[in-house]
């Protein structure tokens, strides 16, 4: 099949040749017990056909396999070409990876009888084209699952929920303007059970995962923190313009490996975040 075209660009700016490779695999690994625990309620049986849209750098991949194993197949599917080659170098040998745009996916209708997409609907200009292109490719009495990380917001001062309620509002302008949205263009990843209903699927249900952390932190779930927040969300200068100088000074404090003030070296560290899973089932 043919590379998507570099133009073919979603509302937060994902293309073929887009890189977050690291990123992704980080939350994987960090994340990894509670998706599995998700994946592990969606009721997959041996010799289902399942899609993974979206797949990224494709953890989810074998841990979709197992569920199917060992006459079932899986199928991953994503847009960038890095994420699709991070995902080739780590699946099981019997799953397919593909790289395609998510509105022009390459199958057949009813070719699944299961659909898994995760923190990625929401990347489209039209979240509910996207959801009905996947309700498509199910069979009849098929189940779409959507999984989203944080509809309710994350907790990462314990100590301070000012300067948390602080930096969050400054990251979501960040990226306002980062990819010129407003908040009504993003309200899709907090609406997925509506969006599922307006797709007409059925037997819509919800279900979500608390994902807890407190010190002393395993190297996984640090490493994530520590690069994917505490230094490429909330370190260096991108959020100064959104800050004053003092509440800016202490967060770059708080993110520091070698300050003393450094958030995750603290004893009374406590992360939660919510990972959401809305699940709706094709008319037989």
């Amino acid at each position: 099949m043919g590379t998507p075209q570099a133009t073919s660009t979603g509302l937060l700016g994902d293309t073929a040749e887009r890189d977050y490779s690291r990123k992704l695999q980080l939350f994987n690994t960090f994340a990894a017990p509670e998706l599995r625990q998700a994946i592990g309620t969606l009721g997959l049986k041996a010799g289902m056909r399942v899609l993974d849209a979206g797949c990224g750098t494709g953890e989810a991949l074998a841990w979709l396999q197992h569920e199917v194993a060992p006459t079932g197949a899986v199928v991953g599917v994503d847009l960038a070409s890095a994420h699709v080659s991070a995902a080739r170098a780590v699946v099981p040998p019997d799953v397919q990876v593909l790289q395609a745009d998510l509105l022009q996916l390459p199958f057949p209708p009813a070719a699944f009888d299961a659909v898994w997409c995760t923190n990625t609907i929401h990347h489209l200009r039209d979240p509910l084209l996207g959801m009905r292109s996947l309700a498509g490719l199910l069979r009849p009495g098929g189940r779409l699952a959507l999984g989203q990380s944080s509809l309710l917001p994350d907790m990462f001062l314990a100590w301070d929920a000012r300067l948390e309620r602080l930096t969050n509002e400054a990251v979501r302008q960040y990226y306002r303007e980062r990819y010129g949205v407003g908040e009504r263009e993003l309200a899709p990843v907090r609406a997925l059970l509506g969006l599922m209903r307006r797709a007409s699927l059925q037997d819509v249900s919800s279900r979500t995962f608390m994902i807890e952390r407190i010190t002393p932190l395993k190297e996984a779930d640090e490493t994530y923190l520590r690069e994917a927040i505490f230094r490429d969300t909330w370190g260096g200068e991108r959020l100064r313009p959104y800050l004053s100088a003092a509440d800016h000074a202490e967060l770059m404090r708080l993110c520091d490996p070698q300050a003393a003030q450094f958030a995750l070296r603290r004893p009374d560290f406590h992360f939660l975040q919510t990972f959401t899973v809305v699940v709706g089932r094709m008319p037989p």
